[in-house]
């Protein structure tokens, strides 16, 4: 089964953040700027302190009718963080997003991001995985029949 760590080998581990005293118009403007739909909040060490998402933004910013340029990132974000090593798997990651209905998960290590793992991500490993088991199994009834399947 696939690993965070080798996930983040094969897509990336750039992890990108924003202080929690920065605005949501800059929160929304990298995330735009990057292609992604949440930013891990750190504190000004680097640790993490939160996540905020695009949902967040809808939801806290645009219904509640507050400013971007004016609100903090700290007013928005979601302080209990739900993340991941390293070693853990990608069915773990699954299971940990459906069960907390999130599409993001940051992985960190003593504290700090070390990057992100998203739905897509693990749709992406999951379908891999069974391709190979498929493929395994495929080339083991052909060998245990000789090829006439």
């Amino acid at each position: 089964m696939t690993t965070v760590k080798e996930m983040l080998e094969i897509k990336g581990a750039e992890v990108w953040s924003i202080l929690g005293s920065q605005s949501v118009y800059e929160a929304v403007e990298l995330m735009a700027a990057k292609e992604v739909g949440a930013l891990i909040v750190v504190n000004t060490e680097g640790r993490l302190v939160g996540i905020v998402s695009e949902r967040d933004y809808a939801r806290k910013v645009i219904l509640q009718n507050k400013s971007s340029k004016e609100t903090q990132i700290a007013a928005i974000m979601t302080r209990n963080v739900t993340f991941v090593g390293p070693a853990t798997t990608a069915d773990t990651c699954m299971a940990l997003m459906s069960q907390n209905k999130i599409r993001h998960l940051p992985v960190v290590e003593e504290g700090r991001p070390t990057g992100m793992i998203t739905v897509a991500d693990l749709l992406k490993f999951i379908i891999q995985d069974q391709e190979m088991t498929i493929e395994e199994l495929q080339s083991y009834i052909q060998g245990e029949t000789g090829g006439e399947g």
